[in-house]
This record gives structure tokens, sequence and C-alpha cells, in this order.
């Protein structure tokens, strides 16, 4: 297996940037010059903001949940399995995403507040209450967030899995 295989195997978004750069090169070296090399490298890099995207979406329903978990408690009497399994399956998704390229784990980071300030908009539609219901600087952390026994109240030993 080539170096570039090895990228594209360990870390996908760094392989589509990487890939991305060296068409470009490519291109403006002439190589091929019959392929589109700027429409090819502007494709790969779509792929790689997809799955930004997909964080930032997943990280979203993932804090929706827990926070009407930990600020809703007259609905999880209701709502508790269901919650428990979208904030199982995001973290799920979640970890996943960052294991198959580990590079995104800076961007998790960087976009936590920002996805932390739309999901508590979100969460206080969803829960019928209006936005001061919960806070507004985030009551865990991204690590928390990602932790599969956290908070330990919505994942007994039974559900962590």
């Amino acid at each position: 297996m080539d170096r570039s295989s090895a990228a594209y195997d360990e870390d996908f978004y760094a392989w589509t940037q990487a890939q991305a750069q060296e068409l470009r090169r490519a291109g403006a070296e002439r190589n091929n010059a019959p392929v589109d090399w700027e429409n090819v490298a502007e494709e790969i890099e779509c792929m790689g903001r997809s799955q930004k995207s997909e964080i930032d979406s997943r990280l979203g329903v993932l804090l929706v949940h827990l926070l009407k978990w930990m600020f809703c408690p007259d609905l999880r009497e209701r709502c508790a399995r269901g919650w428990r399994l979208t904030v199982r399956e995001q973290r799920k998704k979640l970890i996943r995403e960052i294991k198959e390229s580990p590079s995104l784990r800076p961007y998790i980071a960087e976009v936590f507040a920002d996805v932390y300030s739309d999901a508590r908009l979100r969460a206080a539609v969803e829960a019928d209450t209006p936005d001061g219901h919960f806070p507004v600087e985030p009551p865990f952390t991204l690590d928390q967030a990602l932790d599969p026994a956290y908070p330990a109240e919505l994942f007994p030993p039974e559900w962590r899995v």
C-alpha cells in the first residue's frame, strides 16, 4: 500500500484535502491536460466538507437531547428511551467520524460553542419552553458530551454499551 492509500484509510478528510492540492498542482503543470482538474479538485474538497457538515448535524442533535435531558425533567418519563437511543447513536457516529478522520477532532472542538448555541435554541423549540430555560454557556464540555457514561443518570451501566 502506498503512502496515499494509507492516508486514505487512516484519515479520509486529510486525504481529500491533500489530493485536492495535488490535483491542482498537476493541473497547473498541465499533466493529463484533458482532465478538468479544478472541478475534480473542488469535488474532492466537497467530499471532505460533507464530513464537516455531518459532524455539525450530529453534534447538534446530540446537544439538543442532552439539554432536554438535563433541563426538562418533566418530559423525561415520556421521552427517556428515545432520548437515550438518540444520544447513544449520535455519540457513536461522531466518534466513528473522528476515528476515521482524526484531523477533524480540532474541527469539532472549534465548532462546539456555535453548535451549542444553535442546539440551545432548537431544544427550546422542541421542549416548547423559552430560550432562557437553557444556559447560554454549555453546561458540559465536548469530552463530556461524547462520553458514553455522561450524564450518569441518562446512562445507567446497562445502557453504556
